[in-house]
């Protein structure tokens, strides 16, 4: 064990290169959501991500809501901290999270917690549309993570596994999935980078006997730059580095590639057609570190607009914004993200920490 830790330290610029360039050139695992199952778990828990545009991986501060989107993001700050997270989504569908880390000297920090979806009730209806009841659905996810710095703690790595239930009407699911993270920290620079797997696993118990479906597999890397003369942190997140293409061309309404009239060939912008696919793996957020206690936040996610704007009347779909605060012996936030023009969600997160409570001697 000892020179294996040995190993890492003396050799941690080459392993994190290494680490960045498997995720940059790995494309052997293509997904795009709507062909996996589980889809949920790539849902936005902490009020904190929903309101910077959905996703976060590279910001490692005092907050637990945000470990679940990298489990490297655990620190020793958070033991004995509680995290939990409701999100009131569209329709009758509520999600949330709950969680609580715990520090283990020698060992690095765990943190436990559930992931929940409920759809709400459903009318149970045959092909004639005769009546007959109604049904629930459901899906959950328990997770266990870990995290250990080293470096002089600049560098931290972690892990989390996920126990997947699924119920929908009569058909249930089991599965379970790995996240493996990574943040490397330049505290002098006010720099932080990290790189995320997700989800990556199986399901062990399809809804129909014979037919296993895949996991929402995805690769990711980040980086956050807070400004020195301004309170000001820009984070982004490059999404599924592992396909590269993540248009989706409607069958109804296929882009012309020739003139109906003429029959010649519809010339393409390629510097267009290249930056719109770059676009849509970027999430952008920044956050106005107001005060010690209050934080304005606002983000922009292109593929989210992309997908789901109205041609004739965009509005602010994609766009995202929130705020945080601290009072007393809790953190509170806010996220609130414009999906469409027929509404948009609203996540609240709350966070505290336990040895606060009690009095120091």
């Amino acid at each position: 064990m000892d020179i294996l830790i040995y190993f890492v330290l003396m050799n941690t610029k080459k392993i994190v290169a290494f680490f960045f360039t498997i995720l940059i050139s790995t494309s052997a695992f293509s997904q795009v959501g709507g062909n996996n199952t589980y889809e949920f778990l790539n849902l936005p828990i902490s009020a904190r991500v929903t309101a910077l545009g959905g996703n976060l991986i590279s910001t490692r501060d005092n907050d637990l809501n945000v470990s679940i989107t990298n489990p490297a993001l655990l620190t020793d700050s958070m033991n004995n901290n509680v995290a939990l997270s409701y999100i009131n989504y569209f329709g009758d569908i509520n999600y949330g999270y709950a969680a609580y880390a715990k520090k283990f000297n020698k060992i690095g920090t765990v943190s436990a917690g559930i992931q929940y979806l409920n759809y709400g009730k459903f009318i149970r209806a045959d092909e004639a549309g005769n009546i007959d009841g109604t049904f629930g659905a459901n899906e959950m996810s328990f997770n266990l993570s870990y995290a250990r710095s080293i470096l002089d703690s600049n560098l931290t790595v972690g892990a989390t596994v996920k126990t997947i239930y699924s119920h929908l009407e009569s058909y249930t699911s089991l599965g379970s999935a790995l996240d493996l993270g990574a943040v490397y920290i330049m505290p002098s620079r006010g720099f932080t980078m990290a790189a995320v797997i997700k989800n990556a696993g199986r399901q062990w118990k399809p809804y129909v006997p014979g037919n296993r479906e895949k996991l929402p597999f995805e690769m990711q890397i980040g980086f956050s730059k807070k400004l020195k003369h301004v309170p000001f942190r820009l984070s982004m997140v490059y999404e599924n580095l592992e396909k590269w293409d993540l248009t989706y061309q409607d069958p109804a309404n296929p882009i012309l590639t020739v003139d109906p009239l003429t029959g010649e060939a519809i010339k393409q912008n390629k510097n267009k057609i290249f930056g719109d696919k770059l676009m849509r793996h970027l999430v952008i957020g920044g956050e106005f570190l107001i005060t010690k206690s209050f934080f304005l936040r606002a983000g922009y996610n292109y593929q989210r607009r992309k997908e789901l704007k109205i041609p004739e009347k965009r509005g602010m779909t994609g766009f995202s914004f929130g705020f945080g605060f601290r009072i007393y012996k809790f953190q509170f936030s806010y996220g609130r993200a414009v999906y469409h023009l027929a509404g948009p969600s609203n996540n609240f997160s709350i966070s505290f920490d336990i040895n606060s409570f009690y009095s120091k001697k």
